[in-house]
């Protein structure tokens, strides 16, 4: 299904409690306020690494979904490692947390969500875990199901 050919409200609609709807109001950094994708996940605290890492291998249009926990303390991402994730490929990236350099995220064609930003950078340790389910908003991510996003919120298919 191509970015253009749903809105969220539309899917909710037609397919009811078989998907889940994020309660958490995120907001649109990225140049792409509609996007979807199978799901790929990291859970970090305060520590990009890992996004990093997963944004620079071929995304092949799926969604990294990212629970850092609701921290805004610093960003999980900015414009360097989002202009990876489009160079590799990925659809989209949601972040449970927060990110940096919006002006230059909003000039990439790649789907941005967040809780906020924050210009302070994180560590660079690599601690996390990635590929694991990872909850939020009253919704279970689970790596290979499907996420879609738009102006109205994010819905998921249910694991």
């Amino acid at each position: 299904m191509s970015t253009e050919d749903f809105t969220t409200a539309d899917l909710y609609d037609e397919h009811g409690e078989t998907l889940q709807s994020c309660s958490t109001q995120f907001r649109s950094y990225g140049g792409v306020a509609r996007f979807s994708g199978p799901i790929s996940t990291v859970h970090c605290h305060r520590d990009n690494a890992l996004v990093k890492t997963v944004l620079a291998e071929p995304g092949e249009g799926r969604v990294l979904v990212v629970d850092g926990g609701g921290s805004l303390e610093s960003a999980l991402m900015g414009d360097l490692i989002a202009g990876s994730a489009v160079a590799n490929g990925w659809a989209g990236v949601v972040i449970h947390g927060a990110v940096r350099d919006v002006v230059a995220l909003g000039e990439l064609p790649l789907g941005v969500l967040a809780l906020g930003s924050n210009p302070r950078k994180s560590a660079k340790d690599g601690v996390g875990e990635r590929d694991e389910p990872v909850g939020f908003g009253g919704v279970e991510f689970v790596p290979g199901a499907t996420l879609w996003a738009d102006e109205d919120g994010l819905l998921v298919t249910r694991p």
